[in-house]
């Protein structure tokens, strides 16, 4: 089974919560788990438990936007050692583009986004589709990593 791990801002929150959902076909089949810092119980070392997740996840997802962005955490912390990892073959990190915003010339763009043509899902006539098109990314990304091993 695979891991992946949600980098995104709270502000993000409802998308993120409904990509879970979408990718809930994958979760019952038990092709992955997924984790992020709202199933963090309390009493955790917080940063310590972002780390774990971290060096766990098979796939680190970037929620994109522009308040990912903005954030240090994520931005500073997350998306560095994830792209560290990515770069190393030890996780794939994948952005997934949730609203417009200059994400093109960050260190992460230079990854294929989702879904196609890095086109925000908030931009979609049809979010549905948009969070399909997504999963489909996901689960072909996985295939890869599982044929890889």
């Amino acid at each position: 089974m695979a891991t992946l791990f949600f980098s995104y801002s709270h502000a993000d929150e409802a998308l993120r919560d409904q990509l879970e959902i979408h990718l809930s076909s994958l979760k019952r089949r038990g092709i992955i788990s997924t984790r992020h810092d709202r199933r963090i119980l309390a009493g955790t070392e917080f940063d310590k438990a972002i780390d774990q997740n971290l060096e766990n996840a098979d796939v680190i997802l970037f929620l994109v936007s522009s308040d990912f962005i903005a954030s240090d955490y994520c931005y500073e912390r997350e998306v560095k050692r994830a792209l560290q990892r990515h770069s190393d073959g030890s996780a794939r990190g994948i952005p997934v583009i949730l609203r417009p915003c200059d994400w093109h010339d960050l260190e992460f763009g230079r990854l294929l986004a989702t879904p196609t043509g890095g086109r925000a899902i908030t931009k979609w006539p049809n979010a549905d589709d948009a969070f399909l098109d997504v999963v489909k990314s996901i689960k072909n990304a996985l295939l890869e990593l599982l044929s890889a091993a």
